[in-house]
């Protein structure tokens, strides 16, 4: 028996709507990523771009478990010697671009490579309710009724 390889021509591609209010953020994005990358499908091929296009809306209301939203920090280089800035998730949700600590949870779940960066362009990711994506007819995705654990509601 031969192994399935897909051909682009056989790639489906469906669109999905995530509404990311109180879902934990680690496992939003295990299963957002998922999704992009297609091993969900039952053709999936590891060198094809098989995922599908998912929206996440209101990003800012995402949910960071134990003392995340303090303790953990992003660490960015402006490339000159001693440049190196840091910052936690707390102070960009509270910013201007609060979709950037789902956007960034997502592609670190991501391979580092061209098809990597190929499923990633397949993210859109919005802070607040509204997206540009309604002629798409996205399926709704909830996520929060697959597993107690996604969904936590903030104190």
């Amino acid at each position: 028996m031969k192994t399935y390889s897909a051909k682009p021509a056989d790639i489906e591609k469906k669109w999905y709507i995530v509404d990311a209010t109180d879902l934990v953020l680690g496992r939003m994005s295990a299963e957002v990523a998922t999704i992009l990358r297609g091993k969900h499908k039952p053709t999936y091929t590891p060198s094809m771009d098989m995922g599908d296009n998912v929206i996440v809306i209101n990003a800012e209301k995402v949910h960071l478990t134990g003392k995340k939203l303090s303790d953990k920090k992003y660490y960015s280089h402006t490339g000159y010697p001693g440049g190196i800035r840091e910052t936690d998730p707390a102070r960009i949700l509270a910013g201007k671009f609060p979709e950037r600590v789902v956007k960034k949870s997502i592609q670190r779940m991501i391979s580092r490579n061209p098809l990597g960066r190929q499923q990633m362009s397949n993210l859109y990711v919005y802070a607040g309710n509204e997206h540009p994506h309604q002629a798409q007819q996205p399926e709704v995705l909830d996520l929060a009724s697959k597993n107690p654990k996604n969904n936590k509601v903030r104190k």
